[in-house]
């Protein structure tokens, strides 16, 4: 056999394990989506389903789960990788002060920040959010793009698979997708598609034009490239291929390589190898069911209490009766008291308290979603202080700190090493400067999101702290000041906040500036000290000591008129 059908046998082979482990999640899922984010998810993946405009959000009466989690991804997209602000930075160890290496530096995040804003990654990145906190689970795929440099995907919950390596980080990423005919042939090419595919699109069938919006099952995998020949060039770290559901196993749509990793997998939050993970979501379900629940029997209260069941005398069946407003019912024997109709049972739910309790479930529900960290501002009874506001909000960081974590190494290193690879392939960045040498592969990303520095934050309350306290003890003991370096506060507490390193000066311009003042302080203290000895000079040459002669005259030993021993 071919490598190719080797690697078709393996392909599906190992496909149909990561189906069966992915099962159960399966199942979540869709319980998440039936309640929370319905239009996220793929029950099913099956070609030419006619029902997909069908209602999708039957479970949900009351909103405030989705709106919750909208609210979560909102404030995280804001937060941390914002389009208005920038999110990045990069440096290079022991080179932070070089104004070569941090002008092209900059240079390279600035064209980055290009390519970030001309593709479609904020649009995906939203996506993606809004996958994470409802899901536990997201995915992004990012390719080359000749008119925008990089074009992302996100592939729907249901429809991919993950994988894990000895790290427990996601290694390979599995796909089961529908395609119409015409999709496959532009993506593809006709000469690597099947035959049915090849003759509904060609311009010899015209008879065939409407198969072209037909489905086919495609089937994808992007792994480490490992074994299987020449299948896929052993430079690429990883290789991925496309396949035809059902086709010959000498046949693959396309298969080709990366350098780094073209995935965004972050998961919430995992546990042990789980490939999966999980999420507010599923922390929230429980509540979000009995908010369904209570919502809708409250519902069911008003309505009977309105218009409630209704008992009338045997005369009136078959009568006609009317219901509205000044509408008639004619009866017989109207002196009869048993004659006419009056509510089967008097209905009086404790409306009051039903919705108490209905308040007290959204509340929680929109806690689980920390919906108080992104909205405590709006949601405050009463004025507090900029100081409490802060130290609320510092409080509230603790919670995301592990989930920023994992959004981090999960998602955006990955996305900022793929589009830092293409770039460089492509010849969008500058030529790196002399002084950087063979630095360029160890450049590091400082992230600087609104989020990332609140928790960064944290580090300025200590060293405030820490300098109030030494100041408060050198009232006593002055000495305790020399403990504490000025200069490495200044540059912590700057890196902290997240400033630009443009308003802090060089070290060797400070230096050099304090070599200067010293210097001018030195020649100030020559001159006082000049000036006063003129100054005793003066006073000495006008004090009169008897003889003719003045003080000054004294001390250096000359007479009144003429120079010593002249009379």
């Amino acid at each position: 056999m071919t490598a190719v059908e080797d690697y078709r046998i393996y392909a599906d082979s190992k496909l149909a394990g990561m189906r069966i482990r992915r099962y159960s999640w399966w199942l979540h899922w869709r319980e998440l989506a039936d309640f929370i984010l319905p239009r996220r998810y793929r029950w099913l993946v099956i070609t030419n389903q006619m029902n997909r405009g069908s209602p999708i959000n039957q479970n949900i009466i009351d909103s405030t789960g989705t709106l919750a989690a909208r609210v979560l991804a909102s404030g995280m997209m804001a937060g941390i990788t914002s389009p208005t602000r920038p999110w990045f930075k990069f440096k290079v160890q022991n080179l932070e002060d070089n104004l070569v290496v941090g002008a092209w530096l900059a240079e390279c995040q600035r064209r980055m920040e290009t390519v970030f804003q001309e593709s479609n990654f904020y649009t995906a990145m939203a996506v993606m959010y809004f996958d994470l906190v409802v899901f536990g689970t997201a995915c992004i795929i990012i390719y080359e793009d000749f008119e925008n440099v990089i074009h992302c995907f996100n592939p729907c919950l249901g429809e991919f698979f993950y994988e894990l390596d000895e790290r427990f980080q996601v290694n390979t990423l599995a796909r089961e997708f529908t395609l119409t005919h015409r999709q496959i042939a532009d993506q593809f090419g006709l000469d690597n598609v099947t035959d049915d595919v090849k003759s509904s699109v060609s311009d010899k069938n015209p008879g065939m034009a409407g198969q072209q919006t037909h489905e086919k099952l495609v089937m994808h995998m992007i792994e480490p490239n490992n074994g299987f020949g020449e299948l896929v060039p052993k430079r690429f770290k990883f290789r991925e291929a496309y396949w035809e559901w059902g086709s010959p196993r000498a046949k693959l749509l396309r298969v080709r390589g990366f350098s780094e990793w073209p995935c965004v997998c972050p998961r919430w939050d995992v546990v042990s190898n789980d490939a999966y993970g999980r999420s507010p979501g599923m922390d929230a379900l429980g509540d979000i069911k009995q908010l369904q629940q209570e919502t809708r029997r409250k519902a069911q209260a008003i309505d009977k209490m309105v218009n409630p069941p209704m008992i009338a005398d045997v005369q009136l069946k078959n009568q006609p009766a009317s219901t509205i407003p000044g509408g008639w019912t004619y009866v017989a024997g109207l002196d009869n008291q048993r004659v006419g109709a009056k509510p089967l049972y008097t209905v009086m739910p404790p409306i009051a308290e039903m919705k108490q309790d209905i308040a007290e479930v959204q509340a929680r529900i929109k806690i689980t979603f920390h919906n108080d960290l992104f909205t405590g501002i709006t949601d405050l009874q009463t004025v507090r202080t900029a100081t409490e506001i802060d130290a609320r909000r510092e409080e509230k960081m603790v919670l995301l700190g592990p989930v920023l974590e994992r959004i981090i190494g999960e998602g955006l290193s990955k996305a900022i090493d793929r589009v830092w690879g293409i770039m460089e392939r492509g010849r969008l960045l500058p030529p790196a400067p002399q002084e950087l040498g063979t630095q360029p592969a160890h450049i590091q990303v400082d992230y600087i999101s609104m989020l990332a520095l609140a928790q960064r934050g944290l580090a300025t309350a200590g060293i405030e702290k820490l300098w109030g306290f030494a100041g408060n003890l050198a009232a006593a003991r002055p000495g305790v000041l020399d403990n504490l370096d000025e200069d490495e506060t200044i540059d912590e507490y700057a890196d902290a906040l997240g400033v630009s390193p443009k308003l802090l000066r060089d070290r060797r311009i400070v230096a050099q500036m304090r070599a200067q003042q010293a210097q001018q302080a030195q020649a100030q203290q020559a001159m006082q000290a000049g000036s006063a000895a003129v100054q005793g000079a003066q006073t000495l040459s006008q004090t009169d000591v008897g003889g003719g002669q003045n003080a000054l005259q004294l001390m250096l030993g000359r007479g009144a008129v003429g120079g010593p021993g002249e009379a």
